[in-house]
């Protein structure tokens, strides 16, 4: 156990394998964010859609299930031959889990848009919400608790599944495993876990902070509870 020790303090100590974890970091997190925030947008759109027209509902249940069942490798290796890139770009990657994430998160939307009151609709609509202003200024802020549950699951699988993309030779904190088991130095792969586990439980951390930014009214219902039990 010391000589590990020893090791990977000899690792961490080299400027250079230091210069190269920070870009790679930098790189894993591009690759998972974007195709994650793409993933919500389209997700929202695809759940309106499904919302609004029950037939449609079922088109995309079954599409989205489909899609989160292919495998993330040949997903990788036959988008470039679908919207031409090379078979190195960094698009593949964002492309392939954006698609995962819509896929992912499509059923989450629909059943928070479901689980918005109804009589609150009915209430908005009254005073006259367009169907539009209807969707932001209600039934998406208070869908918010449920989808972002299941935007919290889709950030983590991201992440994970960005270092499948090192195996083409895509960049991120997967080049650390490939580099590792290549020499058989298990220094860069124990590091390479521990920083996906880290940015994981951060980005998990700070979506649980925009939930409650995004969801005020939570709050004060907390508080208000919380007040009367101490009366």
């Amino acid at each position: 156990m010391g000589d590990f020790f020893d090791e990977l303090g000899r690792y961490l100590s080299s400027a250079n394998n230091r210069s190269e974890i920070l870009g790679d970091l930098g790189e894993h997190i591009y690759l998972a964010l974007l195709p994650l925030v793409l993933g919500i947008i389209l997700a929202i759109a695809a759940g309106w859609l499904g919302h609004r027209w029950h037939p449609v509902r079922g088109v995309l249940m079954v599409l989205s299930n489909l899609l989160y069942t292919i495998p993330s490798l040949a997903l990788f290796v036959v988008i470039p031959g679908i919207i031409g890139s090379k078979i190195l770009d960094s698009i593949n990657v964002i492309v392939a889990l954006t698609i995962y994430t819509t896929a992912l998160l499509v059923r989450p939307v629909l059943d928070s848009l479901e689980a918005v009151p109804s009589h609150v609709v009915a209430a908005a609509t009254a005073v006259g919400y367009r169907p539009v202003r209807l969707f932001f200024g209600v039934e998406l802020p208070l869908s918010v608790p449920v989808l972002a549950a299941g935007v919290r699951v889709a950030s983590v699988s991201n992440i994970s599944l960005v270092s499948v993309g090192a195996l083409i030779g895509t960049g991120g904190l997967g080049v650390l495993f490939t580099d590792g088991f290549q020499r058989t130095y298990f220094s860069p792969i124990v590091v390479g876990i521990v920083l996906t586990m880290v940015l994981a439980l951060i980005v998990d951390l700070l979506l649980v902070q925009i939930r409650k930014l995004l969801t005020p009214w939570e709050r004060a219902t907390t508080s208000k509870t919380a007040v009367e039990v101490n009366a």
